[in-house]
């Protein structure tokens, strides 16, 4: 019963790098180094899609993988509050020409979103059916209609009897 081949297991898994979940190994690397200092083209390049009073701070540069970078600006934009612009720049090995490959607007941890869909069928609540109920009820007409087609031939205005004492009986021949 030796304590210390567990406590040296534990040292060595301490060393290793921790990985993100869900994040792949390439995109854990560091920038590269010419694209990570290219935040003026990518604000250049932003400017191209929206005006720039609408483009806040820089704030943060990700690698994305090898000689590609996303850099993020804080939005400006009215009603996109919480939201960040995005550049992802690129370059070729041994090149220090930089392509922008997409822009675009993404969704930060304190933006406002829409509720996630829910499909019709569970949307519709009881309380949802007895207001139905109640509204369906109010619109059918309150006097039925008598079973005989004899009030429907009546003028308006007049009763099923004073409409067959004018017509006349159908017994009296």
């Amino acid at each position: 019963m030796n304590p210390e081949p567990e406590q040296a297991e534990s040292k060595v898994e301490s060393k290793a790098p921790k990985r993100r979940a869900g994040v792949p190994v390439w995109r854990t690397g560091k920038p590269d180094a010419v694209l990570a200092t290219a935040v003026d083209t990518a604000r250049t390049a932003i400017e191209g899609i929206a005006k720039a009073s609408e483009i806040g701070d820089h704030l943060a540069a990700r690698t994305e993988g090898d000689r590609v970078v996303t850099h993020l600006f804080e939005s400006r934009l009215p009603g996109y509050i919480g939201w960040q612009w995005y550049a992802v720049l690129t370059r070729n090995s041994r090149s220090k020409v930089i392509t922008v490959n997409e822009l675009g607007l993404l969704p930060s941890e304190d933006s406002i979103l829409a509720p996630e869909w829910v499909p019709w069928a569970e949307r519709v609540r009881p309380e949802d059916a007895q207001e139905q109920d109640a509204e369906d009820a109010q619109d059918s007409p309150e006097d039925e209609e008598p079973a005989d087609g004899e009030a429907a031939e009546a003028a308006p205005g007049e009763s099923a009897a004073d409409a067959e004492s004018e017509s006349g009986s159908p017994d009296q021949g």
